[in-house]
């Protein structure tokens, strides 16, 4: 059974810095592409950032430039390291993975609360 455990959210001031962890068990099949998405209150959940399997990656205009992914293959580990944070950042930030077993298959955390304020 596929399992994302996130950690490293928190209260952080704006301006200051955080990064967050995310470890995929129980993978079984090649992993597509890994990502983080986030759901604001009251708004949907949108993209952050993600990266494939050949490394491309992909940000969402809001962040570009503040926010950085990566990952460690060999611990099915994806990182979301988020700099300059401001108030608007503020969510609930959800790790996802998609495998590729035929068609593509999704799985989501159980997401990391991320509050910006001063």
């Amino acid at each position: 059974q596929v399992q994302l455990v996130e950690s490293g959210g928190g209260l952080v001031q704006p301006g200051g810095s955080l990064r967050l962890s995310c470890v995929a068990s129980g993978i079984n099949f090649s992993i597509y592409r890994m990502g983080w998405y986030r759901q604001a209150p009251g708004k949907q959940r949108e993209l952050v950032a993600t990266i494939s399997s050949d490394s491309t990656t992909n940000y969402a205009d809001s962040v570009k430039g503040r926010f950085a992914i990566s990952t460690n293959r060999a611990k099915n580990t994806v990182y979301l390291q988020m700099n300059s944070l401001q108030p608007e950042d503020t969510a609930v930030y959800y790790c996802t993975v998609r495998l590729l077993r035929g068609g593509f298959y999704d799985y989501w955390g159980q997401g990391t609360q991320v509050t910006v304020s001063s």
